[in-house]
């Protein structure tokens, strides 16, 4: 996982600690470690990590930031290619992966609020792998998605003709 990646996931999961229910903005990040720590850290600064334009951190931000997320110093660093700990299963390789993948394009779908809330559900999902699984299921079963939506969403009733509008007479 990239430094970017890293820095993405951290601000989602500070956002849900302190009960927002999205990510923390980069600019709220900048005003938190200001009234928490006491130090600053520009939105720019932030932002250049983030895009990848600025790979690396100096050693006094790493810390800074570290602080502010309460991970360790190292975390905040590009991780080797192909890179996981052999407490981690492959799957949970690919579960990572794939929560990384929703955030980003949680983020990506902001424009979209609905399309952009299912897939921070997804990530935040236990399973996420099974999510995906289940929905393929879905796609594969001919008519199944279709019936699903009308049952969970159910289109507003059409008004009714009024009495005597639309009958025919005999």
């Amino acid at each position: 996982m990239k430094l970017g990646e890293k820095l993405r996931y951290l601000r989602e999961v500070e956002g849900s600690l302190r009960g927002l229910g999205r990510p923390m903005t980069q600019q709220e990040i900048v005003k938190a470690v200001k009234k928490e720590l006491g130090k600053s850290i520009s939105q720019s600064y932030l932002s250049q990590m983030e895009s990848g334009t600025r790979p690396h951190m100096t050693q006094s931000t790493r810390t800074l930031v570290a602080r502010f997320f309460k991970v360790h110093p190292g975390f905040l660093v590009d991780d080797p290619e192909g890179y996981h700990t052999e407490l981690v299963s492959d799957l949970r390789t690919t579960e990572g992966k794939l929560d990384v993948w929703l955030l980003q394009g949680s983020e990506r779908f902001a424009s979209d609020p609905e399309v952009s809330d299912v897939l921070l559900k997804a990530a935040r999902e236990k399973d996420t792998r099974r999510c995906f699984l289940l929905l393929g299921a879905i796609l594969d079963t001919p008519g199944l998605a279709e019936r699903l939506l009308e049952a969970l969403r159910p289109e507003p009733a059409r008004p009714r003709p009024a009495t005597g509008e639309g009958r025919r007479t005999l």
